[in-house]
């Protein structure tokens, strides 16, 4: 059976990952009333060993992912496989990108590393990210590189929330089109969200 692995980054990949989550237990809770994972979430989950989601959490702000270890998808995911930091990325695309994955490249690496193994057929990453935030923008792209350069031949599906013209961030405009390039690069498939408001 092929698996994935689900990687949320920053503030709005975290917060977007877990209305994911929340979604697809709710519509499985719904259909399989048995608590296994069937085939349609053994794709994220893991039966056994717990049964937390085969996913990666980094921020480099701790605020959302605490949240959720504090929330109710606290039992979904495995510590292990969080990564945080306290002070954030100032939302610049460079501090991400340069500082922060040149600082945790290897930690970011072994985790991947770790959620690819609870997989018996890995066929692709997940990724979810903004492209205005530092952060997401930043670290989000410098980890679809290292999906690249560590897993070459696994897909790499993005999901990328683009910042609406109301957008009050200066920066977000620059670390989107540094952002974008880095797509172009590396990634296989590009899903673009525009973060608007209706």
């Amino acid at each position: 059976m092929t698996q994935s692995v689900v990687v949320q980054v920053g503030q709005c990949g975290n917060q977007v990952g877990c209305r994911f989550w929340a979604l697809a237990l709710r519509e499985h809770a719904h259909v399989n009333k048995k608590g296994v994972y069937d085939k349609a979430l053994s794709s994220f989950f893991q039966n056994g060993g717990g049964g937390s989601a085969v996913a990666v959490l980094v921020d480099m702000e701790e605020g959302v992912v605490n949240e959720i270890l504090q929330g109710p998808l606290r039992e979904v995911f495995d510590s292990t496989q969080l990564l945080t930091d306290v002070s954030g990325s100032g939302n610049n695309w460079a501090v991400g990108y340069m500082t922060y994955g040149s600082a945790y490249r290897e930690s970011i690496v072994d985790k991947l590393r770790r959620a690819s193994e609870r997989c018996d057929c890995l066929q692709y990453f997940f990724l979810i990210h903004s492209m205005g935030g530092g952060t997401g923008s930043g670290l989000g792209t410098k980890d679809l590189s290292l999906l690249e350069e560590e897993f070459p031949d696994v897909c790499r599906i993005v999901t990328s929330m683009y910042p609406s013209a109301e957008d009050d961030v200066i920066t977000s405009p620059y670390n989107s089109v540094l952002a974008t390039r880095e797509l172009t690069e590396h990634a296989d498939c590009v899903l673009p969200v525009e973060n608007q408001v209706p």
